[in-house]
């Protein structure tokens, strides 16, 4: 019974920090270029992950249209999502950064980085379709709500009122997902 209870109790703190699903919708004119952070929830907040180049979600990307960002995991997103990245910057302390490719083992559903880590902030500025002229005032960083790691607000809203972004989580059993939305 013991032995039972402990693999329980191991399959249990793994789905708890296991990454999850990021989805990105994009319902705005404007492209998205930004980054998307994994990490640890609990302090000191490491590992994290972080696209080793800047994301560009187009104006009108989103679930609706069938062209949102989805990244179901570090390493099946390149050849599933239709905005894959090659390479994430792993960072195993604030002195330790490693640029690992999408097949790196330790990537994998089931590996070291894609166990300890959660989809939990977006830095990002917004630019003109097809260019890469900012956004005036289109522009944030943003959390999910209660991050313990990165304090900023998980909704924004542009000085004209015209835009906005939120960052949420839904949870259905052990499977996480982690929507950021752009209006």
């Amino acid at each position: 019974m013991k032995k039972i209870l402990s693999i329980l109790s191991i399959a249990a703190s793994i789905a708890a920090y296991a990454q999850g699903t990021l989805i990105i919708n994009n319902y705005t004119i404007y492209d998205y270029r930004g980054d998307v952070i994994a990490h640890n929830l609990f302090a000191p907040c490491y590992p994290r992950v972080v696209n080793n180049t800047p994301i560009i979600v187009p104006a009108n990307s989103n679930t609706g249209t069938g062209t949102q960002l989805q990244y179901d995991n570090f390493r099946d997103q390149y050849t599933s999502s239709l905005y894959p990245m090659a390479a994430w910057s792993v960072a195993t302390s604030p002195n330790s950064t490693t640029i690992r490719p999408w097949d790196h083992p330790a990537l994998v559903p089931g590996g070291t980085f894609s166990n300890n880590t959660r989809w939990g902030m977006s830095k990002f500025g917004m630019v003109y379709a097809g260019t890469n002229n900012n956004v005036v005032g289109f522009n944030a960083d943003i959390a999910i709500a209660g991050n313990p790691c990165y304090t900023y607000p998980d909704f924004f809203t542009t000085p004209s009122g015209a835009n906005s972004a939120e960052m949420f989580t839904i949870t259905s059993g052990s499977n996480v997902t982690t929507y950021l939305q752009l209006y």
